[in-house]
């Protein structure tokens, strides 16, 4: 056999829809509404739906930080300076996914909501006032992991319509994995 012979030859795309070509008319279109900042026509029918998407992240990362803070100041028994001072962390790393999630919505045209009346509606994850060390931990660990689902439903949803919110979601999703890591260690100490 021959290994020229054996190749397979690919035809040409006939037809501007088949090559890789930019689309002229968006490229005109970026010119124009320049109030709009970012936001291009290339988003097309997404940007709301991103919006809701994240001003959901954002209610349920503001959820999280006040679940940590409650339980950093109220954890108590032998392990609890130590996880405390953990779950305070956790708080201030939660704080910057909302920040960051706030400043994208921003960026997409819209308003980051932070109406308290509403945030337990729109958090995927749910508040906690447990007194138990134990209990603390669990009810984090399984806000991480709705965090984690969210946070990956999310990625895929968007897929290539936003690579920008994408990269920041997969950012946050890695931090949120570690912390839940960390409390399924907690869990079985």
């Amino acid at each position: 056999m021959n290994a020229k012979t054996d190749r397979k030859v690919t035809p040409l795309p006939t037809s501007n829809a088949e090559r890789m070509v930019l689309d002229e008319n968006g490229l005109e279109a970026a010119k124009r509404s320049l109030d709009q900042g970012a936001v291009t026509p290339s988003y097309g029918p997404w940007r709301e739906d991103i919006i809701k998407l994240l001003n959901d992240s954002l209610a349920t990362e503001l959820v999280c930080v006040m679940r940590y803070k409650r339980h950093h100041y109220t954890a108590k028994g032998l392990a609890s300076p130590k996880i405390a001072e953990e779950f305070m962390v956790h708080a201030l790393e939660e704080t910057a996914h909302a920040d960051s999630i706030a400043e994208r919505i921003v960026q997409l045209g819209g308003e980051p909501d932070f109406s308290p009346a509403t945030l337990l509606e729109r958090s995927h994850a749910d508040y906690d006032d447990s007194s138990d060390l134990k209990a603390m931990i669990k009810a984090n660990l399984i806000a991480e992991r709705v965090a984690i689902e969210a946070y990956s439903q999310m990625i895929v949803l968007i897929g290539d319509k936003d690579s920008t919110t994408r990269r920041m979601l997969e950012a946050i999703l890695s931090q949120e994995q570690e912390h839940a890591d960390e409390l399924s260690d907690w869990m079985s100490a």
